[in-house]
């Protein structure tokens, strides 16, 4: 940790954070939580409670006149027994809105994954620091995105000039939910994630709800999203019901119309747009569950087969082809009495000749390139004038 006698210590508050719904005092400093309290009392599930404590979309936005800034944080990596170690988790460093700068923290905790048993171990470590130094004397806006793979506890803020929370720009929120694709699984960095990629295009401010294999329609992630404020609204359904094999076709119809009727609750009219899975060939006609391919595994790659049968799909197994239409059908049947909710094929982000073009690495994931494509594409598609999620002040 910096010992410079010029720098000024600033408190962490909830305050300088934005696209955290929780935060948690910890006996180190401020851990960011993606879902409350509430919600993560409901299922104490490691997956999920992994998921939602990696702030995806969570970032510093200051004001400030500082040329350095140093962050000290204790991140929680992730390793997996039998695979290549995990790069460090990446910090971004936005001035003004452009990035310019991007470091890691060394040292910390580090969670180790045993994929063929499920357990997890976890080895404590040290608080690191991180330091942004050569930024320009002027005012400025200033983001420092943290790693959307990594839990991150904050411990302290420091400065050779003083902070503030940056102002509101009257940008509207954009409140999205899906699964690890959403996360950020693969992206290059927080900033680059293809929900962060799309927001920035559409000049909206982002509160990433992508929650890493737990997508699943649990009711207390509707209930987050119904009592999250927010102007404009998306969820992508799909991948995590198959690869997890939770659930059939009798179960998923109404678990999906039970979803949005809890969004509608807290939100009857916002803007609302359903998006079906992204191409995932191991999974278009072969149901879940997913599982690793230890094959790959052993020779250094993380790798994902399906294990399935197709002939289960005739018993209510789910595909990403049986749930595509019938979430096309679902949005449909409910549009003709909500004229705000659209539907959007997840193929016109990443489809077949993307497929071709950039398969995915692992099965599952897209990679950095596929997330700058789909966070594009999105872009144009949903926050375009006319668009489904394009943005009309009352």
């Amino acid at each position: 940790m910096s010992t410079h006698p010029a720098l000024m210590t600033t408190p962490l508050t909830g305050t300088l954070l934005r696209g955290a719904l929780d935060l948690e005092r910890t006996a180190n400093g401020l851990l960011p939580h993606r879902l409350p309290a509430r919600a993560r009392a409901q299922y104490t599930d490691g997956q999920l409670a992994m998921a939602e404590a990696q702030p995806s979309g969570v970032r510093l936005a200051l004001r400030t006149r500082a040329t350095v800034v140093e962050l000290d944080t204790l991140p929680t990596k992730r390793a997996y027994t039998g695979a290549p170690p995990r790069p460090d988790g990446v910090y971004d460093l936005l001035v003004d809105g452009r990035l310019v700068g991007q470091g890691t923290v060394a040292g910390g905790n580090t969670l180790t994954v045993d994929m063929a048993t499920g357990s997890a171990e976890l080895l404590p470590g040290p608080v690191g620091t991180l330091r942004f130094s050569g930024l320009p004397a002027d005012p400025k806006d200033v983001e420092i995105w943290l790693p959307h793979n990594e839990a991150t506890e904050l411990v302290a803020l420091r400065s050779d000039a003083p902070v503030e929370p940056a102002p509101d720009r009257g940008r509207p929120v954009w409140l999205h939910h899906g699964s690890s694709i959403s996360h950020g699984s693969d992206a290059a960095s927080p900033s680059t994630t293809w929900p962060a990629l799309a927001a920035s295009l559409g000049g909206v401010e982002l509160i990433n709800l992508g929650l890493g294999g737990s997508a699943l329609l649990d009711p207390f992630t509707a209930r987050t999203l119904r009592d999250t404020p927010a102007d404009l609204i998306s969820v992508k359904i799909g991948i995590n019901l198959v690869n997890t094999d939770l659930m059939r076709l009798r179960a998923f119809t109404p678990a999906v119309h039970g979803f949005l009727d809890t969004i509608r609750e807290g939100h009857p009219a916002t803007p609302l747009l359903v998006v079906s899975p992204i191409l995932c060939p191991i999974h278009e006609e072969t149901p879940g569950p997913s599982a690793p391919d230890f094959s790959a595994m052993s020779a250094g790659r993380l790798s994902f087969r399906a294990a399935g049968d197709p002939a289960e799909t005739a018993a209510g197994k789910l595909t990403l082809g049986v749930i595509r239409d019938e979430l096309a059908r679902i949005v449909a049947q409910r549009a003709a009495e909500d004229p705000h909710l659209h539907h959007l094929d997840g193929r016109e982000l990443y489809g077949e000749a993307d497929s071709a073009e950039h398969p995915l690495p692992d099965a599952l994931h897209p990679d950095a390139a596929t997330h700058r494509r789909m966070g594009e594409r999105f872009a144009e598609l949903a926050f375009r004038a006319g668009g489904p999620l394009a943005f009309v002040a009352g």
